[in-house]
């Protein structure tokens, strides 16, 4: 098996943006050609130097450092991560828990999620519109544990009314996250 270098998260927020009431940004950093370059680059492989990410764009050391330094004080760039096989940590199976919550406040859904967050079965949580309150993403050893995180946890919870699973069978994600052009463009 491949290893696959580490990724890059890639968030396109400026620092200080408002957030609309959807969870979207109200404004969006303007990256050039050699900026979008760059984080394409250390999307595919965070792990290059800086010598060698120069080399790929030719553009000199010096441009390329200063310039990937920009990306990380205007919050294009936001952090390097390392990307694992959840089997090798004995996770091999994944479920999406579609969640609704009651009475819904804030406090409701910031205290469920943080609850959901310390859970060490979750990967990640969205709060979403729509039929569902949460989306959240968890692996865990086999059925009996998710059954029984199911029963032991989050149905245990006051504010829970309804928890649907979903097995995930296959998982593909783009490796490299493209800016989209502003809207009318």
């Amino acid at each position: 098996m491949r290893s696959q270098p580490p990724k890059v998260t890639v968030h396109v927020i400026k620092k200080g943006s408002h957030r609309t009431k959807f969870g979207g940004c109200a404004t969006m950093v303007r990256m050039d050609d050699i900026d979008s370059a760059i984080v394409r680059e250390l999307q595919r492989d965070a792990r290059q130097t800086n010598r060698e990410l120069a080399r790929r764009l030719n553009i000199a050391p010096s441009t390329c450092l200063e310039r990937v330094r920009a990306l990380r004080a205007r919050g294009v760039i936001t952090g390097y991560r390392a990307t694992v096989d959840l089997r090798t940590l004995n996770r091999p199976v994944q479920a999406l828990l579609a969640i609704r919550i009651r009475p819904l406040g804030r406090e409701v859904i910031e205290r469920f999620k943080k609850f959901l967050t310390s859970l060490p079965e979750v990967l990640s949580v969205y709060v979403v519109a729509g039929g569902d309150d949460f989306l959240v993403h968890v692996a865990v050893p086999d059925v009996d544990r998710l059954h029984a995180l199911l029963m032991d946890q989050i149905f245990k919870r006051r504010e829970v009314v309804d928890c649907r699973s979903s097995f995930i069978y296959q998982h593909v994600a783009n490796d490299v996250i493209e800016p989209l052009p502003p809207n009318g463009a």
